[in-house]
């Protein structure tokens, strides 16, 4: 699609895909700037990305784990007390499926 695309129909069509409210005022502003948006990307697919490898964040900073243990279990008497009926140590609800 190139900046030159978008016009009134093709506005109202996302608005109406992204379930936007439109005036029909708004129409021409929208597609002027719908137009300019789509210049920038046609920009940026003329820059020269050989040799540059793909990332998937601004940093290379790495997710800190931790050991997974229990850390607060023993509780189970305390969690049911605000149970409306529970069973044989679990909470019990109502049927929802047939």
């Amino acid at each position: 699609m190139s900046p030159s695309d978008i016009n009134i129909a093709t506005v109202r069509r996302i608005a109406t895909l992204a379930r936007i409210e439109v005036t029909d005022a708004e129409l021409p502003q929208w597609a002027e700037q719908l137009s300019g948006i789509m210049g920038w990307i046609e920009q940026l697919k003329e820059v020269n990305t050989d040799g540059v490898a793909p990332m998937s964040g601004g940093t290379d900073l790495k997710l800190v784990l931790r050991p997974d243990q229990v850390t607060d279990g023993g509780l189970q008497d305390q969690v049911l007390a605000n149970a409306t009926e529970p069973q044989d140590g679990y909470f019990t609800v109502p049927k929802v499926v047939e």
